[in-house]
């Protein structure tokens, strides 16, 4: 049985929780979890890697068994996760690692790969969006106006994607075989963002989202000229970041190889476990990052 270790670690006075496994000195993975789940969510993908690679998997402050602080004694955005994510591994002394994303795990990714672009040996994208091509308008367009307005005119509409409705619509939407989630993912993620005070986390993270568009022509760039290697894998139904969010990468990025999944949503792991992993396995060996 692969060994997941469950761990704490103090950074810049926060407590993070991440889970660890494989051997320290195999090449790195860091794996970045997206909203409004945690590190839980790669709890099958680790044990199918841990054979090959270093993986380091934390929960984003705000999330997971992560510290919450409230959202007026600490800014929530997409740079201070980063900072954290960043602290995170030099507190590790992983310096050199691959990085898979997903959802909000891709624009924490794109800030430290424009911070320190030697240290990112590869890209894999899950669902996670770098392109103005990926978003699917109907899903995003109020939270747009939110970001661009916030108060009791445009809140109620962002406010939904807290419901459990909504949070079962982000799990099922698109699979072609539902049975295989398993429902505790949208019942626990419910739970912990329905935290008291974590409500205001959450707006605070939708309201500095928009943060993350101009930072696109710099993320852009770098592609262009660092030609990372990169693996899109993505369900091919995401009605939040649409395929074309997948096939956009090849327009700086030649080389990237694109996977869309058919029958699989925005949490593809969860109903193509074995294909991501596979998929995963193949484009590391091939791009040089296992040792």
């Amino acid at each position: 049985m692969t060994e997941i270790h469950h761990r704490y670690a103090t950074v810049r006075g926060h407590r993070l929780f991440y889970r660890e496994a494989g051997p320290r000195e195999a090449p790195a993975l860091v794996l970045l979890h997206g909203f409004p789940t945690s590190s839980r969510m790669f709890r099958h993908l680790i044990p199918a890697l841990a054979d090959r690679f270093h993986l380091i998997a934390p929960d984003h402050l705000g999330f997971g068994r992560s510290d919450a602080p409230p959202a007026d004694t600490f800014p929530y955005t997409f740079d201070a996760l980063a900072d954290l994510t960043e602290a995170l591994l030099t507190h590790l002394g992983i310096a050199r690692y691959a990085v898979y994303v997903q959802d909000y795990g891709a624009p924490l990714a794109w800030r430290l790969a424009l911070r320190t672009p030697e240290a990112v040996t590869a890209v894999i994208t899950q669902n996670g969006n770098a392109y103005e091509d990926g978003f699917v308008p109907g899903f995003w367009d109020p939270l747009w106006a939110y970001a661009a307005d916030p108060g009791p005119r445009t809140e109620p509409a962002v406010r939904t994607a807290l419901t459990l409705d909504a949070i079962h619509w982000q799990y099922l939407h698109g699979v072609a075989r539902p049975e295989l989630v398993d429902p505790d993912t949208w019942t626990t993620d419910h739970h912990e963002i329905s935290r008291p005070g974590n409500d205001l986390v959450q707006l605070a993270l939708f309201r500095d989202y928009a943060t993350n568009r101009p930072l696109y022509p710099r993320l852009h760039t770098y592609f262009r000229e660092s030609q990372v290697p990169l693996l899109a894998v993505w369900g091919a139904n995401d009605e939040i970041f649409g395929p074309e969010g997948a096939h956009a990468f090849a327009r700086d990025l030649p080389g990237a190889e694109i996977h869309l999944v058919p029958g699989g949503g925005h949490f593809l792991l969860e109903s193509h476990l074995d294909t991501v992993a596979g998929y995963v396995r193949g484009f590391l060996t091939a791009a040089g990052t296992e040792g």
